[in-house]
């Protein structure tokens, strides 16, 4: 990739991790603000909090590697430092990618009901070990980002224009586990996401032809926080769909045109966890009012800031159940 593109893709990626570790390290208080509002952590925050973590950790990694990759411009550094910080940023990737997946099957599993007793029992056994879950998750990514080592080789054919440290793969052996790594990766959370997303799609359309029969048509039915959760799982969906198209096309290049393009992989992957921390920070719609309540009260003690206070919604008695995510 020529230097001039590289700078500029530096730079936006810069400004990426910026957004990405704010909102992120905003995700997390929040989080802590629950756990000691409610001295636990339901499985959605354990899952939240892992996926921040890992999008924080990615995106540091990732812009330290760009970074010195635009600094030692004679890769005079030990390529095994970069080629290891390369196999850590694609186990974040693959940690990510099932993260995600795994806070929309919980969604799932919490706004829909199946009559199947066999997956209920599974989606049981599943939440009730989130933890463990979330643990082995970033262990299945280590594992299945190692064998790079052995079948990817050096990027030597473009010495010109080169990243420091990188392995392409180029030998058939290669390529095959390129494939299952983007199998195992990408497309299989996908799959999980785009089957979550049918059934909460589906639920929604009848729980809300249900509310339109039953008002006979008085006023709008309303689902309250619960459509705020469905918003936001269908809205991780759609984030996680675009990006994933893109991403195959992307190591579509690298792999059958032996492009040198890993630095675009990175970038994209860095705007994907921008956007779901922006998100999940729209689904923490209950934080915000406690935020707002605590502000308010500090105003209180200082009759000389009250015109900052922020007007809070008075909640209604009609309001309708809440789902708790």
């Amino acid at each position: 990739m020529y230097g001039g593109v590289k700078v500029a893709l530096w730079a936006l990626t810069g400004l990426l991790a910026i957004t990405t570790i704010f909102f992120n390290g905003f995700i997390m208080l929040m989080s802590l603000w629950n756990y000691r509002q409610n001295k636990k952590w339901s499985p959605s925050e354990t899952i939240i909090v892992a996926l921040s973590v890992a999008n924080v950790a990615h995106q540091l990694i990732c812009y330290f590697w760009m970074t010195m990759d635009d600094m030692d411009a004679k890769c005079r550094i030990i390529p095994i430092a970069y080629t290891l910080m390369v196999l850590l940023i694609f186990s974040l990737k693959f940690t990510i990618m099932w993260d995600t997946s795994f806070l929309t099957f919980y969604y799932s599993t919490k706004l829909v009901n199946t009559p199947n007793q066999c997956y209920t029992h599974m989606q049981a056994v599943i939440l009730k070990h989130v933890t463990i879950a979330v643990i082995l998750i970033p262990l299945s990514g280590l594992g299945t980002c190692l064998p790079m080592l052995v079948v990817f080789h050096p990027d030597n054919h473009t010495i010109a224009n080169k990243d420091c440290g990188v392995i392409m793969p180029d030998t058939p052996a290669g390529k095959a586990y390129e494939a299952i790594y983007l199998i195992l990766a990408d497309v299989l959370p996908g799959l999980l996401m785009i089957k979550c997303c049918i059934s909460i799609s589906l639920h929604l359309a009848i729980h809300l032809r249900h509310m339109k029969a039953s008002t006979n048509g008085a006023h709008g039915p309303k689902l309250g926080s619960q459509m705020r959760v469905i918003r936001m799982a269908l809205s991780l969906v759609a984030v996680f769909t675009l990006f994933l198209v893109i991403d195959l096309f992307v190591n579509y290049q690298i792999a059958v045109n032996h492009e040198n393009i890993i630095m675009l992989t990175f970038f994209f992957t860095s705007v994907y966890t921008t956007a779901t921390a922006v998100v999940l920070i729209y689904g923490k719609k209950p934080f915000w009012k406690a935020l707002i309540r605590e502000f308010n009260v500090c105003m209180d003690v200082y009759p000389c800031l009250s015109c900052l206070k922020v007007p809070e919604q008075k909640a209604t008695s009609s309001s309708p159940a809440k789902v708790k995510n």
